[in-house]
């Protein structure tokens, strides 16, 4: 992503002047909104009384000075490997604010989460995934078409209407609980006030309520894309020539289930390209280039996708959002220094220190009057 460059008539920014646009993006979390700008994310979400509490970290990424996972491509795999993290994070941090964590015994649940904690609710998280979108579809077009790598085009064709299906029944599903409805109202809030700060307007509720809660870089869109471009991306697999090197032939016992085999192993291995190009195209390119009729009707099922996946947000759920926006805002232009934490290492002790109240009288507060951002993935 590159570095905006500071304008010469640079407007001041709370009492600070000549502050370098910046990129931001974020997810919807329980009663709140995370928010990621290129340093620093910040989480926002209402206690009990109503009250907004704000924690903001530093990203671990940023100081980093590594080349590769800058690369086209590798950067797409990059990005969703650190938002599955923060999103993890960060519904931990919302469910704690909201007061929303188990109690045991009488006394709260430990509300932080150690490196493994994290690493092993990702990966619960991805396998879970994997099986009802890769591995389901896989099994019922097997069912229906059996597994001769002769058909491998219908086979493939078959496995993407399936997995397409699936996913627009499982979303719709979920979007029925009375609790993931408030999420995707969130997730509006959380697009309504991207596009505030893309248009360099300020940052109020007013400002925010006027804009569709649609977005292009919105992870449910990357999620079609993903789908689509799997769709092509495994229909090229040439499984019948991996089984002639492999030497299994139609006399191989059990020739069928080995080719299923060879199928699920190749979409596997072939998920983080399938990740990286569907990035390159709906973060890198297409947001760039929105006004373009081919992006339109490329984006198009991405963006009606979106329908199911947000909702319109009431002002409380804006104030959140906005909350969020500025404390990521503050901290990169240099108002609020980050304590120089590891990222993945959040204890109570520091997640506490950290944490802001917003009063009621504040929330209203213009602090960015113009604004030229530049983009990033915003969220699922």
């Amino acid at each position: 992503m590159s570095d905006g460059q500071t304008p010469k008539d640079a407007p001041t920014f709370d009492g600070v002047t000549g502050y370098t646009p910046m990129p931001i993006g974020g997810q919807a979390v329980l009663e709140g909104v995370m928010m990621r700008g290129k340093k620093v994310w910040a989480v926002a979400a209402r206690d009990e009384q109503g009250e907004i509490h704000v924690e903001q970290h530093p990203l671990k990424s940023a100081n980093s000075n590594k080349k590769w996972p800058k690369w086209p491509i590798i950067r797409g795999i990059v990005t969703l490997g650190q938002s599955l993290v923060l999103g993890t994070k960060s519904l931990n941090i919302s469910a704690k604010i909201a007061g929303l964590e188990e109690e045991v015994e009488g006394k709260e649940r430990q509300s932080a989460m150690t490196a493994g904690m994290i690493a092993t609710s990702v990966a619960l998280g991805i396998a879970l995934a994997v099986a009802i979108f890769i591995l389901l579809p896989s099994f019922l077009t097997q069912l229906i078409l059996g597994g001769a790598a002769e058909g491998r085009f219908v086979w493939d064709l078959l496995y993407g209407a399936l997995s397409l299906i699936i996913f627009l029944a499982y979303v719709y599903a979920i979007s029925l609980l009375p609790d993931i409805k408030r999420v995707f109202q969130f997730h509006g809030a959380e697009h309504k006030v991207i596009q505030v700060v893309e248009n360099a307007e300020p940052l109020t509720v007013e400002s925010a309520r006027k804009y569709d809660t649609l977005h292009t870089r919105c992870g449910t869109a990357f999620l079609i894309m993903v789908m689509a471009l799997a769709i092509l991306v495994f229909a090229l697999v040439p499984v019948d020539g991996i089984a002639t090197v492999l030497g299994i032939t139609t006399d191989t016992p059990m020739y069928e289930a080995v080719i299923f085999i060879v199928r699920i192993a190749s979409r596997l291995l072939l998920l983080p390209l399938v990740a990286g190009l569907a990035y390159e195209i709906t973060v890198k390119w297409a947001s760039k280039n929105t006004h373009l009729g081919i992006v339109k009707l490329i984006m198009w099922p991405g963006l009606q996708m979106q329908r199911l996946t947000t909702g319109e947000p009431d002002d409380d759920m804006l104030e959140v959002a906005i909350a969020a926006t500025r404390a990521v805002l503050a901290a990169e232009q240099g108002m609020i220094e980050p304590e120089q934490e590891e990222a993945e290492e959040l204890n109570p002790e520091d997640a506490t220190d950290n944490e802001v109240e917003v009063p009621s009288e504040e929330r209203d507060k213009v602090l960015l009057p113009h604004l030229n951002p530049q983009p990033v993935p915003s969220g699922a």
